[in-house]
């Protein structure tokens, strides 16, 4: 809450103002200095900038609420995925103002899930929708336009009718490329006024390994610890806007290999260790809840929901068609699930390959 911006603390339009001049733009950036800069840079006398600092100090630690309270204000605040099975077991859809992730080998659906989520978002509310618009930042330049709207003409006949309409959902996608670390943070860092001015309803991160791991080798000392900074802020930043706006943040992850046989530590013959989600275990605590898409065979793919604050391990089945993905009437059968902890879910890929071992 500390990079929450001045005119958004309670403070006047002049004085924000005032001391932007001074370069004081964040409730961080005041609280930094002392009464006696913060006096200066905000030409107030001494018990005026007192009162200043103790309304900014307020903002970014609110005092402590009741569970009634938080059961009041979130209670039926769910974002529909429009996978009726998935929004069953989740008791409504994805939770608002909390982190989702969606981890999976290659070309198991997560983008598409991040594209459908992203048509949801701008639809009129007497379809399911929430008619706000959506934050897309991507890393991998995975974003396909002309998918997106495939998703929508297909997963929404009745309503994509028109040219015009289409063209009002695309508008409202508004996509950012990022290609490094610092530019990711940076955006990040910048997005609460874009989703004040866009009105956005989502915020989408596809994906938050990819830079990271290219930037990173982790076998070189002091990088781990670099990149764990690095996501710990990212993780930080956008947990503040999911509880600030109180909508969904979904990002999407890859996957890792451990050598080694599970629960023995040490390699065997013809043994080629086990695919987890990638960024490690401290990670996987940044996140609320947790997807894991992976292959079962053929074009028959699964959905598991290994961790969550509001719903039970689940497994659905599911395959992608033109409206993108679907569950089969099937769900719940051919459960692969081995009891390991939801971190550490060993994910079921299409081939043994090569894979990153960070």
């Amino acid at each position: 809450m500390a990079s929450k911006a001045l005119k958004r603390a309670g403070l006047s339009p002049e004085l924000c103002e005032q001391l932007k001049r001074h370069k004081i733009e964040s409730c961080k950036d005041l609280l930094t200095h002392t009464a006696f800069e913060a006096m200066y840079a905000a030409g107030l006398n001494y018990q005026k900038t007192l009162e200043m600092m103790e309304t900014v100090s307020r903002v970014i630690a609110p005092p402590p609420t009741t569970a009634l309270e938080l059961w009041k204000h979130h209670s039926g605040s769910c974002f529909s995925t429009s996978i009726p099975a998935l929004d069953k077991v989740l008791r409504g859809g994805l939770p608002c103002g909390n982190i989702t992730e969606v981890t999976g080998p290659s070309g198991c659906g997560k983008t598409q899930l991040c594209l459908i989520l992203s048509v949801v978002t701008t639809l009129p509310k007497e379809l399911g929708g929430w008619d706000r618009s959506v934050i897309y930042i991507d890393t991998e330049s995975a974003f396909s336009a002309e998918r997106l709207v495939e998703i929508a003409q297909n997963r929404f006949p009745d309503y994509f009718t028109s040219k015009e309409k289409v063209l009002q959902m695309a508008g409202r996608v508004h996509i950012f490329r990022e290609m490094t670390c610092e530019d990711v943070l940076r955006r990040l860092e910048k997005l609460e006024e874009i989703i004040i001015s866009t009105r956005a309803g989502l915020i989408i991160l596809d994906s938050v390994a990819s830079v990271v791991r290219k930037e990173f080798d982790t076998t070189l000392p002091g990088n781990l610890m670099h990149r764990s900074n690095l996501l710990g802020q990212e993780a930080t930043t956008l947990k503040y806007l999911a509880h600030q706006f109180d909508i969904p943040v979904v990002l999407t992850n890859q996957i890792t290999t451990h050598i080694g046989h599970q629960g023995s530590g040490s390699a065997t013959e013809g043994d080629s260790g086990i695919v987890t989600a990638a960024l490690g275990n401290t990670w996987s605590h940044s996140v609320n809840t947790r997807f894991i898409v992976q292959y079962v065979d053929g074009l028959k793919r699964q959905l598991l929901v290994a961790k969550s604050p509001v719903a039970p391990f689940a497994v659905l089945n599911y395959t992608i068609q033109k409206g993108g993905i679907y569950v089969n009437g099937n769900d719940g059968e051919d459960n692969f699930y081995e009891g390991t902890d939801p971190t550490l879910q060993t994910i079921r890929v299409r081939t043994a390959i090569n894979l990153d071992t960070t």
